[in-house]
C-alpha cells in the first residue's frame, strides 16, 4: 500500500456505470479508513481500507464546489450571480442560511456557506441553478468523479444528506482533494477560512483540524449517523502538502485527533531531516 501512487488520469466524461450497485450501497455498513497523500508525487503515505465504500455526507459538497469553480471559470457563473432558494432548498436541515424560499444568496456567499457552514440551502440553490433538479446535479456529479478516476463514488444529491445510493471511498474522497488542488488552485485557498461573514453577523466554522493544526488549509468536514464523522483536509509545512482522509470517525474529536496523528507522522519534523 506504501507504494501505491493516487494518480488523477484525464478521462473522457463516461456513462454512469459505477463499480458499485445501489443495492450493494445500501446494505453496506459504515466502517473506518484514512488515507494521506503526498500533493506533488500522489505517493498513497499511508492508508487504512482506503477503498472500502462508505457514506461521505457533507464531504459531498466538495463536489458541489468543483462544479460551482468550473461554472464560474466558464462564465456560467459569476460570484455576483443571484441563486433563488427555492422551498426544496429552504426545506434542507440541519445547516442553512434560512433565509426563507423566495430569498436570495449570491455565488459568493453560496460558496462560502458550503465552505465554512456546511450550509445545505446553497448547495441545492447551486444544483437548482445548473442542473435544474438535485437528480439531474447528482448525475452531473457522478459524471464528474468519473473524469476524475472516483471509480467508487455515486452522487446523488448536492450537500450529502442521507442516502443509501450516495457513496465513496477514502481514495476517492483524496482524489477530489487533489483535483480541487490542481484545477482551482486560488478557489482551494478559501478552504482555510475558519469563518464568515453573512448578513452582518459572524459564523465561525466547524473544521478543528483548522484551528489545531500549523499549517492546515481545511477543505471539508460531515457528519452523519450512518457515516460517522469525516473530514478531508490538507496542511503543508511550506515545503511539502499532504492531503488526508478520515472516514468514519467515532466522533469529532477523534477525527480530528486521527488526523493530526497522520501529518505529524509525515509532515513533522522526520520529514526535513
Amino acid at each position: 500500500m506504501m507504494n501505491r501512487v493516487l494518480r488523477l488520469p484525464v478521462f473522457a466524461l463516461l456513462s454512469l456505470v459505477t463499480a458499485i450497485s445501489p443495492a450493494a450501497a445500501e446494505v453496506q455498513k459504515p466502517g473506518h479508513a484514512h488515507i494521506l497523500v503526498d500533493t506533488a508525487t500522489g505517493k498513497i503515505l499511508e492508508a487504512e481500507n482506503p477503498d472500502m465504500v462508505l457514506y461521505p455526507a457533507s464531504l459531498t459538497k466538495m463536489m458541489t464546489l468543483y462544479l460551482t469553480f468550473e461554472a464560474l471559470h466558464s462564465g456560467r457563473f459569476s460570484w455576483e450571480r443571484r441563486l433563488t432558494i427555492s422551498k426544496n432548498a429552504n426545506d434542507k436541515e440541519p445547516y442553512k442560511f434560512a433565509i426563507g424560499a423566495g430569498n436570495t444568496i449570491s455565488v459568493q456567499e453560496a460558496v462560502m456557506g458550503m465552505v465554512v457552514l456546511s450550509t445545505n440551502d446553497a448547495a441545492t440553490a447551486v444544483a437548482e441553478e445548473l442542473a435544474g433538479s438535485e437528480e439531474a446535479f447528482g448525475q452531473m456529479m457522478t459524471s464528474k468523479a468519473r473524469a476524475l478516476g472516483m471509480t467508487s463514488t455515486v452522487f446523488t444529491n448536492p450537500s450529502g444528506l442521507p442516502d443509501p445510493r450516495q457513496v465513496t471511498t477514502a481514495t476517492d474522497m483524496a482524489r477530489l482533494g487533489l483535483a480541487l488542488l490542481r484545477d482551482f488552485p486560488e478557489e482551494y485557498k478559501l478552504f482555510a477560512s475558519r469563518g464568515m461573514t453573512f448578513r452582518g453577523m459572524r459564523f465561525r466554522g466547524h473544521n478543528a483540524f483548522l484551528v489545531q493544526y500549523p499549517g492546515a488549509e481545511g477543505i471539508k468536514t460531515g457528519y452523519t449517523k450512518a457515516s460517522g464523522y469525516n473530514i478531508v483536509t490538507s496542511a503543508s509545512n511550506g515545503n511539502r502538502r499532504l492531503i488526508g482522509v478520515v472516514l468514519g470517525a467515532d466522533s469529532g474529536n477523534a477525527r480530528t485527533q486521527e488526523m493530526i496523528t497522520l501529518f505529524d507522522r509525515h509532515l513533522g519534523t522526520k520529514v526535513s531531516q
